[in-house]
């Protein structure tokens, strides 16, 4: 992957401030300028290499691994504390010194090593164990980051949803999310690719919206493995970053709520946001379509629940008041079922 433009900026400022340091340097000590760029460029570059090498590591990494070492400097003054190395036996042998100085060393070295690679091992609940009242995550859902899956971006009602501001927090789309929709729009399938065109389209669009906050998450390499599968992946991300999950695969959303992850469904919302229809009440209702039987007519509620009026076959194309008369519910969601108002 090739570095952002700014991080070249900040590698090309400083490859020529160290360039300027050693000339500084050596002009300060009678010797040739030439010199003293060199030994800043190899310096520098020496510094490009060990970039470039941990060019994986993330700040979570990071913040990890500076924690480790800190616990691993602390525990490694503590046993150099113990009476050994205060009193005199060091001291009284030939050398003594210097081997008590060597053996602190090691001990330093040792345990900061151990500690580093203890923590990069370790997982946020894991740091949440060993320090109770530090919790690495944001207080109430307004602040959590939202993870998109595949099938949600391909829905494409998360624009509607996002347009009306309803959206908390900032919407993260993984980088192998991003992948798997490139693949289907290259899979040669009719289906497929119209799919995975819909859900490109449907990132472009996000990223358009000023009220949305997006952003694609770059995993780290174990994440890449073609191996795992994307809803596992999904999972594991989604306690990493203490998000929620926003998907409508119901599989997925079992899976997630076992590990402990919020899990917000599009098809829930629809459901929750249905009106609660009883007999008895009215309503006005646009009549679009013919019903089953021939006396009968179809509308639609703006949430896509179907009525059926009876008696309202001369009526399509107006909008008349209804009555409701009966509500079935059925495995598909509920059958709707209402009488003119004013049979006149």
């Amino acid at each position: 992957m090739n570095s952002p433009w700014s991080i070249r900026l900040v590698r090309a400022l400083f490859f020529s401030l160290f360039v300027f340091i050693g000339i500084t340097i050596a002009l300060g000590f009678d010797q040739p300028a030439w010199t003293g760029a060199v030994t800043g460029a190899a310096v520098m570059g020496m510094l490009l290499l060990l970039d470039m090498t941990l060019e994986k590591v993330t700040l979570r990494d990071f913040s990890h691994a500076t924690f480790g070492l800190g616990v691993g400097l602390f525990c490694a003054w503590l046993v150099t504390r113990i009476g050994i190395f205060q009193l005199d036996y060091f001291q009284l042998r030939p050398g003594g010194e210097a081997l008590q100085n060597l053996v602190q060393i090691i001990i330093y070295a040792s345990l900061a090593f151990f500690g580093v690679t203890v923590a990069l091992r370790s997982d946020r609940d894991q740091f949440a164990f060993i320090i109770p009242y530090v919790r690495f995550r944001s207080e109430g859902a307004e602040g959590e980051p939202l993870l998109l899956d595949t099938n949600i971006i391909i829905d494409g009602r998360i624009l509607r949803v996002a347009d009306t501001g309803f959206l908390s927090g900032p919407l993260v789309v993984p980088r192998f999310v991003l992948d798997e929709l490139q693949r289907l729009t290259e899979s040669g399938d009719g289906q497929k690719v119209i799919r995975g065109k819909r859900g490109l389209e449907v990132m472009e669009k996000l990223r358009g919206m000023s009220q949305v906050r997006l952003s694609v998450f770059e995993p780290e390499s174990w994440e890449k493995r073609d191996d795992l599968s994307v809803d596992a992946r999904l999972a594991h991300l989604a306690r990493q970053l203490n998000a929620r999950l926003l998907t409508n695969d119901e599989d997925l959303a079992k899976v997630a709520r076992l590990r402990g992850i919020t899990v917000l469904s599009l098809n829930d919302l629809v459901i929750a946001l249905q009106p609660q229809l009883a007999p008895g009440d009215e309503l006005g209702l646009s009549l679009v379509k013919p019903g089953k039987d021939r006396h009968q007519a179809v509308g639609y509620l703006a949430d896509g629940t179907m009525i059926v009026v009876n008696q309202a076959s001369g009526f399509i194309g107006q909008t008349v008041d209804v009555v409701i008369s009966s509500v079935l519910p059925t495995t598909a969601g509920r059958l709707v079922f209402a009488e003119l108002k004013n049979r006149s």
